[in-house]
């Protein structure tokens, strides 16, 4: 009894080293000259390696999944003195491959272990079980001769590799055969059915003010205990006084709208719940109350949310909070926006009505204890006078940080403000 080694051979295809894809015999089994003990991959095809040598598995020398050089060894076989020196017509370092070799007597193969699948990886089509002669390279009759990638490329595009006839040398089934019978059996082939057809999918970069917005967007929502609170009111009142406003010929060169009479009650309301109008300062362990109002104002843009601010907006009055709001606007949109102006806000405003919205829970804006959402104007039933009438509704949302304001503080500020927008009278009891 002697140990042969044996060394992954020289597959002909000019490749230096190649990958051990599954061992198909186990330490300890008898082995018959040609019987398949291993399968490897290279760049261009998968091949069945057959024993050169005839006697029991000693050891292996690698583990599948693993790139071996060529002639380096990979497993030795016990052999018997008589079985010691390989056929003659078959040189150890051209060792005898599915394919490559001679055939085993009767043609046929020794039974085999069912082979495993590499971890992870996908399942490659059963490479042929046919022995082919150097001298015949004939097509096996079992599976048509292909490379890996063309056995992909077949697997995504549906085609059967065993209904083709391949146009390559020796039989080998190639691209442009595959890629032909893709085609032609997309011509003929029914339409494909609605639920079966793949959406196309376009990826677009997170940069810029969306990157920035999401990442405050998230501090904020797992941060601050977010509680929001509603209230629809009957604004038909301040509906009449922005028609007689905007009648006035003092205020033509004015863009008075309902977002500047919310603002304005806004900041009468915050002088009666000073609470929302601070942040929580976690290092410090102190809550700070602002002593005046820097105004966010939320603005949809095609570079994203942007939330520039109105600086001191409890100092300005109703026109000129409405020339602010206009002059913010646009230059959120024509993205002229100074940077200084996207900071230092206190307490925020989302019109999400001029989308047709009615209310929402909204966000806070990082850093502050409030963020009031307006609704659109709606015409409605409503009660009024004790009758029912048609009048201007809309709905007011408030989100605040409940570390910050109490529930009853929410409620009482969001009253306020509707109370001001019902009856823009009231806003001198106020103030």
């Amino acid at each position: 009894m002697s140990i042969r080694e044996f060394s992954m051979p020289d597959l002909g295809e000019g490749l230096t080293e190649s990958e051990l894809v599954s061992w198909e015999v186990a330490v300890g089994d008898t082995v018959h000259l040609n019987q398949v003990i291993a399968e490897v991959e290279t760049a261009k095809a998968l091949v069945q390696v057959p024993s050169p040598y005839a006697g029991v598995v000693a050891r292996f020398y690698a583990e599948p999944g693993t790139t071996v050089q060529v002639g380096t060894p990979i497993l030795a076989i016990e052999v018997t003195d008589d079985a010691a020196a390989p056929a003659p017509a078959v040189p150890e370092r051209n060792a005898v491959l599915v394919g490559y070799g001679p055939p085993v007597e009767g043609g046929a193969r020794p039974h085999r272990k069912a082979r495993a699948a590499r971890p992870g990886a996908a399942a490659a089509p059963v490479p042929s079980r046919a022995f082919l002669t150097a001298s015949a390279p004939a097509r096996s009759t079992s599976r048509p001769m292909s490379t890996p990638p063309v056995r992909k490329l077949a697997a995504d595009l549906g085609v059967d590799l065993a209904t083709l006839r391949g146009t390559g040398e020796g039989g080998m089934v190639t691209r442009d055969d595959v890629v032909f019978a893709s085609t032609v059996a997309a011509s003929s082939a029914p339409p494909a059915r609605r639920e079966d057809r793949p959406f196309e999918e376009t990826r677009i970069p997170i940069t810029g003010v969306r990157k920035h917005t999401a990442a405050a967007m998230v501090a904020s929502a797992f941060s601050a205990p977010h509680a929001t609170v509603f209230l629809t009111v009957d604004a038909t009142q301040t509906m009449e006084l922005l028609d007689s406003l905007r009648a006035q010929r003092s205020n033509a060169g004015h863009r008075i709208g309902l977002l500047a009479v919310v603002a304005k009650a806004l900041t009468i309301a915050v002088r009666r719940t000073p609470s929302v109008n601070a942040r929580w300062d976690e290092a410090a362990g102190e809550i700070v109350q602002f002593g005046g109002i820097n105004l966010g104002i939320a603005a949809a843009t095609n570079r994203g949310l942007m939330v520039p601010t109105i600086a001191r907006a409890h100092e300005l009055t109703l026109l000129e909070l409405a020339d602010e709001l206009a002059a913010l606007t646009t230059a959120a949109r024509e993205g002229t926006t100074k940077p200084a102006a996207l900071r230092g806000g206190t307490i925020t405003i989302t019109n999400v009505g001029v989308f047709g919205v009615d209310a929402g829970t909204p966000i806070l804006n990082p850093g502050e204890a409030a963020i009031l959402a307006v609704g659109a104007v709606r015409r409605l039933p409503w009660e009024h006078r004790g009758e029912i009438a048609l009048r201007d509704v809309l709905t007011l949302s408030l989100s605040f940080d409940h570390r910050l304001v109490d529930g009853e503080q929410g409620a009482r500020f969001l009253a306020d403000i509707g109370t001001i927008i019902a009856e823009p009278g009231r806003a001198l009891t106020m103030m």
